[in-house]
């Protein structure tokens, strides 16, 4: 015994008019309500003469479901929702802060500086300290560095990492506090 055909769609593109092959089809009506089990052809020509597309909305079902609807209306409106959505979206960018074990006072405030405007301005900041040397034998003085740029900015940041070791360098990720 044959297997039936499963029509898989690859693309977002749904089968319209002539492109459905099912002989039978579930008829849904250009208002939305159910008109039966018709032959395609049947249902090809009630969607021409309400001078409408015959879309396959469910190509799964048995039979599967056909929609008389206008198609180039309803793209239109797809792709406005998709526009949509993607206007709300929110770009997040990863800044990176690097520091050194030895850093001296002023170099760490205009670092600091440069992480709360990071933040203020919705990026998240990697700050990362790189081990020079025997100074990676004293990995607690680059923590005690990284937990003080944390604590500066816990005012406007969310240690959204640990310190944590990778390779010769410590980073630690600070992401900026939802606004409520």
């Amino acid at each position: 015994m044959k297997k039936p055909w499963r029509w898989l769609i690859i693309s977002k593109e749904l089968f319209i008019n002539e492109a459905i092959r099912a002989r039978e089809v579930r008829l849904i009506g250009a208002n939305g309500d159910q008109i039966g089990i018709k032959s395609k052809s049947e249902a090809l020509e009630m969607a021409q003469n309400a001078n409408l597309d015959l879309v396959m909305v469910a190509p799964n079902a048995k039979p599967p479901v056909c929609r008389i609807m206008d198609y180039g209306k309803f793209r239109y409106e797809q792709q406005k929702k998709e526009k949509e959505a993607r206007k709300n979206q929110k770009i997040i960018n990863i800044k990176e802060v690097r520091l050194s074990p030895t850093i001296e006072e002023h170099d760490f405030n205009t670092k600091l500086r440069n992480a709360r405007k990071f933040l203020e301005k919705g990026d998240k900041v990697k700050a990362s300290i790189r081990f020079k040397g025997r100074a990676i034998t004293h990995k607690e003085i680059g923590q005690k560095v990284l937990d003080r740029l944390s604590e500066q900015c816990g005012d406007i940041a969310t240690i959204e990492q640990k310190p944590k070791m990778e390779g010769r360098s410590m980073f630690i990720v600070l992401a900026p506090k939802a606004d409520k």
